[in-house]
Order: structure tokens, then sequence, then C-alpha cells
């Protein structure tokens, strides 16, 4: 398995090997030793207790969602199919504040994204069906749930396709200025 920085401080891109033969094909998804010593953080991979998917029609958007407080970790892919995947840095202290960056996660890559705490995150699923696959280091309280509109003008994010179906939650999320002041605050 591959391991790639990001323009993000603290995210990183996981890029299996898969190998291929005559049945098929065999990838490793993930592997604990690499990922504690990509993060030199030895037991992190044990840290994760939740593994979630979705699945999304073609042009659906998911976010921007976060988590307030200790926020969460989390390794993402998509196991079926592609998606625009996005990640905004929430964390008032970090070089990248306020930035964002965006990854083409699919199932022919196996790519996946590590998203430590303090990250906004989003997708557009841009094939008829996408599965994305989620591992979570915290039990959901959606007393701290984060939302930012996938549309919100001071974030500009570029979706690639026209939206598709949005959750009545996405649909009145809030601003990323208003977000950004409560962060700076606290």
């Amino acid at each position: 398995m591959r391991v790639e920085r990001t323009d993000l401080a603290d995210v990183l891109v996981l890029a299996p090997q898969p190998f291929l033969d005559a049945r098929g094909l065999f990838v490793r998804t993930f592997d604990a030793e690499l990922f504690d010593e990509q993060l030199g953080m030895p037991g992190a991979a044990a840290s994760f207790v939740q593994d979630s998917q979705s699945r999304s029609a073609r042009g659906v958007i998911r976010g921007m969602h976060g988590r307030a407080g200790r926020g969460e970790a989390k390794l993402v892919r998509c196991a079926r199919g592609a998606v625009h995947d996005v990640l905004v840095d929430i964390r008032p202290g970090s070089p990248t504040f306020g930035g964002h960056q965006s990854f083409l996660l699919d199932d022919e890559s196996f790519r996946h994204l590590y998203v430590p705490p303090g990250f906004l995150h989003g997708f557009q699923a841009l094939t008829e069906i996408a599965d994305v696959c989620y591992r979570i280091n915290r039990p959901h309280d959606p007393a701290e749930d984060l939302a930012v509109a996938h549309d919100d003008p001071d974030l500009a994010i570029a979706w690639p396709l026209p939206v598709g179906v949005i959750s009545a939650r996405d649909a009145g999320a809030g601003s990323w200025r208003e977000l950004r002041a409560r962060l700076e605050r606290e």
C-alpha cells in the first residue's frame, strides 16, 4: 500500500495495490501496522469503532458534514462506482484552515482517505450508483453534528455534475462564514 500526503495538513491518501490474476483481483484495503506507522501514532488503527456505508445515485451530494468537540477521524473509500470527495479544514490553528481539496475515489484505484478530526467532508456520486464506506473512530452523537451548505459561496466548491438529490438537513445547512466565526471564538 502506498501512502500519499495531500495539500491539506494531516490528510493522507491510502493507495492499495491490487493483485490481478485470471480469477480477478485481491486487494488489502487496510493495514493497521502501516497506518499507525504513517501517522506516527502507535495504536491509532485500533481506535476505529464503527463502519458505515452509504449508497447514492448519480449527482447526489452528501455534505458538507463534520463533528464539533473532539471531532472524529475516519477512513473513507468508494467500494462501488466513483465519487468526487471534498474535505474542508475547520481547525483554526491549522496552516490549511479554511482550505479545501477534492479527491477522486473509485472502485478501480481503491484509493481512500484518512480524514483526521477537524474536517468537513462531503461527496458527489459520479456514477449511477456509488457506495461509500466509512470507518470512524467515535460513536455518532447527533448533538455534535456540524453542516455547511454544499454550495456555500465562500467555500466555492466546484462540483463536477449538476446537483441531484440532497437531504433536507443538507438543504438547510448553515454557512461557512457562520461556522468559521464560531470556531475562531472557541
